[in-house]
């Protein structure tokens, strides 16, 4: 009997609060107007994803610092070391002949240290008509082939032409000069041959060195140059060649005998040296120098690797706490950032932040901040609500809608792309509603129970 006299003073004390308060439970949905905003619904589709995605947005870029990278470089010296040189022991014997193989001549390629001049044939041509390109060459200065290989015409630019033949140069000059809307007629010729050379000492008129060019040196040849063989008996002299890593010989005797060895083509890098079997260390500190050569410059090479390591150290070092700079204001909130907000029935009400350098679409902000939960939250009513920029419009806002209904719609999700204070809204299910209204209602008519209960006791 007391029971339901509590019940009736709650269930009265509940339509009171109830028909005092009007709805207990208040469910936030997307309306035509609010607060004299004016809203329009649109259903997403794929026309209308296109026409939400031409809205004007430049996504934020990271610093300069992340699209550097600490750079490198490249080393200006020469080739490895070669082996040792093979000496062979000698007696006062019959010298052994172990001439270096024969080589066809080959083509001469231009390389670094040459100089090349642009010859013109044109006689009436001048120096303004061909825009001061052959300037150079009518006083006499050719262009030198710089350590990269290239050579830097004025008013054209740098042009490649290590390792070409004097034709394959030629053609390539010319193709750069038709793209600069040039066309002289011009041939290419190579006035100082400083590439490649062979080294010539001993017993011999003059050591020097002597370059080779156009026409293929021999060994012949090479003697002459430097003054021909000065020896006073030539019965123990031998004439030897240092080609990579190996000495080869040729007795005196033989060479004048056979005209063939006189007609050995020599190499770029290749040391003759003229001496007598019992001369030995004497070609020996003659080699020694050619390699104490090499080692200088591969001593040099090393340490230019030892500096440019070090610089790029630097650099990247440099690059590193920008971007650790960065970062750090980043987390504390100190770096301006473009957001996206999430609410309704969402996994967590939440921002999500637009990415630098690209742009965000409704599946990547939905989906990793957790999605929606589908039990409470309707996949028919989703929202992106977007505020118009448009003074004129003040503030109306696109409700742009999707119904998720049929999975498939849900590809329009990951092509409806984000812009700044988007709102992505989640209307609850019918029944959420429901429930959470009755879970309201419950609540006051429990708390109407206790309340009588303790007014009776």
């Amino acid at each position: 009997m007391k029971s339901r006299k509590y019940m009736g003073i709650a269930l009265l004390s509940t339509a009171l609060v109830t028909a005092g308060c009007g709805i207990t439970y208040h469910s936030p949905s997307v309306k035509e107007a609010s607060a004299g905003v004016a809203v329009r619904e649109i259903p997403l589709t794929a026309q209308s994803v296109l026409a939400a995605n031409q809205s004007a947005y430049s996504p934020k870029r990271l610093p300069a610092a992340f699209y550097q990278t600490a750079g490198g470089g490249s080393l200006r010296f020469g080739g490895p070391l070669p082996e040792e040189p093979f000496v062979p022991e000698e007696t006062r014997g019959a010298l052994q002949l172990r001439p270096p193989p024969q080589i066809l001549p080959q083509t001469y390629r231009i390389g670094v240290g040459d100089v090349v001049l642009l010859a013109t044939k044109s006689v009436g041509s001048t120096v303004e008509e061909l825009s001061g390109l052959l300037a150079a060459q009518n006083r006499r200065q050719g262009y030198t082939v710089r350590d990269d290989g290239r050579i830097a015409i004025p008013e054209i630019g740098q042009i490649d032409i290590a390792g070409l033949t004097v034709e394959e140069a030629e053609a390539r000059i010319f193709e750069v000069l038709v793209r600069n809307q040039i066309d002289p007629a011009f041939s290419l010729e190579v006035s100082d041959f400083n590439s490649q050379r062979v080294a010539i000492g001993g017993a011999v008129g003059n050591s020097t060195l002597i370059p080779i060019t156009l026409k293929p040196l021999t060994l012949g040849e090479a003697l002459t140059s430097a003054g021909g063989i000065q020896l006073a008996n030539d019965e123990f002299g031998s004439i030897r060649i240092y080609r990579s890593g190996t000495l080869y010989q040729i007795p005196v005797k033989d060479y004048f005998e056979d005209p063939a060895l006189q007609r050995r083509v020599l190499l770029d890098g290749d040391a003759v040296y003229v001496d007598t079997t019992y001369d030995l260390q004497q070609a020996l500190a003659f080699y020694q120098q050619r390699l104490d050569v090499i080692a200088q410059r591969t001593q040099a090479r090393a340490q230019a690797l030892a500096e440019l390591e070090t610089e790029v150290s630097l650099r990247r070092a440099a690059l590193g706490e920008q971007r650790t700079n960065f970062e750090a204001l980043d987390q504390y909130g100190a770096v301006e950032r473009d957001y996206v907000y999430l609410t309704g029935e969402v996994a967590q009400q939440s921002r999500f932040a637009l990415p630098f350098g690209q742009t965000a679409t409704l599946a990547d902000a939905l989906y990793d901040s957790g999605g929606y939960n589908n039990a409470t939250g309707s996949s028919r009513h989703i929202y992106v609500l977007r505020a118009s920029n448009n003074p004129a419009e003040f503030g109306a806002v696109t409700a742009w809608h999707l119904d998720a209904t049929n999975a498939v719609n849900l590809t329009l999700a990951a092509r409806m792309e984000m812009r700044p204070d988007d709102i992505i809204f989640i209307e609850e299910q019918p029944v959420t509603k429901w429930g959470r209204s009755l879970q309201q209602t419950f609540g006051l008519v429990g708390a109407a129970v206790n309340t009588a209960r303790a007014a009776g006791n």
